[in-house]
């Protein structure tokens, strides 16, 4: 929901961005209480245009930036902006929502009073991490890390750099950016670098959010060569590790896993950082190192009245979409099934 985060998509031409503020009528001087960026998406051309909170691709939160203290007028004035505006659809779709936000409650609120009922896609937990709670301090992993830590010292020099000067985070985010493309993401397509406009776009966007100290890419490094980056952006008192990379050669070594536990007690020691949001879901390596947890929810629901059309084939996407993902993961998880014992020859005497 950074601005210049949506000014990048805009610019781009990667997202068809739509943005809702909401003020405070009558302050002065005029007080913004509120920000939403939407999208307007189209899966195919039959397909309905429907809102989603996930302003763009590589997003992972879709909640709005809202004032605590002006909630409960803000989201229901959000709803009523989006449904008497005839350019958007009545049609949002919420992935990967804070349900522990003042603006989750309000939302259920409205969902009440106007008799909406959403369609729940998931709820789920994603790991996270405070000052107080969340840090693993013992346990196989914490033991784990440590003999990592201490085999890959004993190659040369080890050191975790995560400078945050603009020119210095350019350079580092070029260096995940090569790391990622050599790596399995790149040989199956889905590096940053593989597709040139979602390359343009995370590009503008690091850009963008360096100049204004929102963005650092964390480096460990092995005699001054870099092995694992770990990409970060900034909200408040809020880190966020938003994308991992790291050289395969040095796998064994857990390199990825060990940069983010670094950087964790780096950032949550100094003066600014009071939490850490993982970007990711429960079965990451982060989960693994964090004991916190962030309740989140997907769904979609129609701020109109009744159930539209559009409605109905996007629900019915989604939930088709949700069922061959679960049976894909069946699919993978499955046990495997020992071989047919092969018959033994012997010689007859």
């Amino acid at each position: 929901m950074n601005p210049v985060a949506l000014k990048a998509a805009h610019d781009t031409g990667f997202a068809e961005i739509v943005i809702l503020l909401a003020w405070e009528q009558g302050a002065e001087p005029r007080k913004l209480v509120g920000v939403w960026g939407l999208r307007l998406r189209k899966v195919a051309p039959l397909l309905p245009t429907v809102l989603e909170a996930l302003p763009y691709n590589y997003a992972f939160l879709s909640s709005p930036v809202v004032d605590p203290d002006f909630a409960d007028e803000v989201i229901p004035a959000f709803f009523a902006a989006i449904e008497n505006s005839p350019k958007l659809p009545n049609v949002v779709s919420l992935k990967s929502f804070d349900a522990e936000t003042p603006s989750h409650s309000s939302m259920l609120n409205v969902f009440s009073q106007r008799g909406i009922e959403p369609l729940m896609l998931s709820e789920t937990t994603r790991p996270f991490v405070t000052r107080e709670f969340g840090v693993k301090r013992s346990g196989s992993t914490r033991k784990k890390l440590r003999q990592d830590w201490n085999r890959l010292s004993s190659l040369g020099a080890v050191e975790v750099v995560n400078d945050r000067n603009a020119a210095a985070v350019e350079q580092s985010f070029e260096t995940f950016l090569a790391m990622e493309k050599a790596s399995w993401k790149g040989e199956q397509g889905t590096a940053l670098l593989s597709d040139s406009h979602d390359a343009a776009f995370v590009q503008s966007l690091l850009h963008n959010l360096a100049a204004r100290g929102d963005a650092s890419v964390a480096l460990l490094r092995l005699d001054g060569n870099a092995i694992a980056a770990q990409v970060l952006m900034y909200c408040g008192t809020t880190a966020y590790t938003w994308k991992t990379a790291y050289n395969a050669e040095f796998s064994k070594y857990s390199p990825g896993t060990l940069l983010v536990d670094r950087i964790t007690e780096e950032l949550l020691a100094g003066p600014d950082i009071q939490a850490i949001n993982s970007c990711a879901d429960e079965n990451s390596f982060m989960g693994q190192l964090w004991a916190g947890r962030r309740n989140m929810v997907d769904m979609l629901f129609d701020i109109g009245p009744g159930k539209s059309l559009g409605y109905r084939i996007e629900a019915g996407r989604l939930l088709a979409y949700e069922r061959l993902r679960a049976l894909r993961n069946r699919w993978r998880n499955r046990p495997s099934q020992p071989s047919p014992a092969k018959p033994v020859l012997t010689e007859s005497s």
